[in-house]
């Protein structure tokens, strides 16, 4: 707790008076109104939903920054998960709750960009009905090969699809990130890659060393360590930089291939018609939290790239993602 100063033995002046009654006439209006009073905000724990399990990259990224994110506002942050429906049960929870800075969504690509299209009935627009408060940076898929294959870039990826009419890949599931790409790869280099959904990347890892798939395609996190001991061959990653998790493995740009450019994102969304200096406050505090070098150094760990951004350069990031990959779910009538 901390110590409060004596009051001032004098009288306050008339617009002292006038300021303190105007703002306790204005907080009457809130409470009448059932509106909250923002100039206090925050006042309670606020709440972080997480599309996945516990564990996972979005999980662990949430914590990771809403521990400190919490210190910067002076209140608790608790993450509550929330999986299933390629992330649509989440995103919902957040998109019907009450637009006062208490409820927010660790945001990526699955929950914005790619489940919400996967469902017969869309059940929010990932632009219109979410605030896009900070983004906190992205981490790309990569492309992998079992060392068997024959199979060391992403050239000869190409190569072995055409000569045999259809390649196998393996992703975590359907709607997953690593299923969207390898769509988004089949249609951009023009050629067949055959989907392998496996329910999760630790059981597509395990038949991506055995050989079973010639070829995975996950967010690059958990892999690494394989690439390290040469189980799996890393081919490219999907990013436009190398990823600081394994600088060794080149980007898709680098083979002139910029139009399969795409990251895994990472931020935090909100409910819609958030106003706006509550949005100021939580973007000014997620970007102060970002620049610490401790978070900077356990996010790099997960592979994640930090790319704090303002609100409305987030907004503009989550519009170019969703017209890219939106119609393409569609297109491939990707179901859950």
């Amino acid at each position: 707790m901390t110590d409060r100063a004596a009051a001032p033995d004098v009288l306050p002046t008339r617009g002292a008076a006038r300021r303190r009654l105007l703002r306790s006439l204005g907080a009457g209006v809130a409470a009448a109104w059932g509106l909250p009073a923002f100039a206090a905000y925050p006042e309670k724990p606020i709440r972080i939903v997480v599309t996945f399990a516990a564990g996972g990259a979005s999980d662990i990224v949430a914590r990771v920054v809403g521990e400190q994110l919490g210190k910067k506002l002076g209140q608790s942050v608790i993450v509550d998960n929330k999986p299933g429906a390629g992330g649509s049960i989440g995103g919902t929870n957040v998109v019907q709750s009450p637009p006062d800075g208490y409820t927010l969504m660790l945001s990526n690509s699955t929950p914005i960009s790619i489940g919400p299209f996967a469902l017969d009935k869309q059940p929010y627009d990932p632009v219109a009905d979410f605030t896009h408060v900070a983004l906190i940076g992205s981490a790309p898929c990569v492309v992998m090969a079992n060392p068997q294959a024959g199979i060391n870039t992403i050239v000869d990826l190409e190569n072995a699809a055409r000569r045999a009419g259809s390649l196998q890949f393996g992703s975590g599931g359907p709607a997953s990130i690593g299923h969207i790409y390898g769509e988004l790869m089949s249609r951009a280099l023009g050629i067949k890659l055959t989907h392998v959904p496996y329910r999760g990347g630790a059981p597509m890892t395990t038949d991506l060393i055995s050989g079973v798939v010639p070829v995975g395609i996950d967010v690059i996190t958990a892999f690494v360590p394989f690439f390290r001991n040469g189980q799996i061959r890393p081919l490219v990653v999907t990013s436009r930089e190398r990823s600081p998790l394994a600088p060794e493995v080149p980007t898709v740009a680098e083979f002139g291939k910029s139009s399969l450019v795409l990251d895994n994102f990472f931020g935090l969304s909100a409910p819609p018609r958030l106003p706006s200096d509550v949005v100021a406050r939580l973007n000014v505090a997620t970007n102060e939290v970002l620049a610490q070098p401790d978070i900077r150094r356990r996010l790099l760990e997960l592979g994640v790239t930090i790319t704090p951004d303002s609100p409305a350069g987030f907004d503009r990031f989550v519009r170019a993602q969703v017209g890219t990959l939106g119609p393409l779910v569609k297109t491939i009538r990707v179901t859950l």
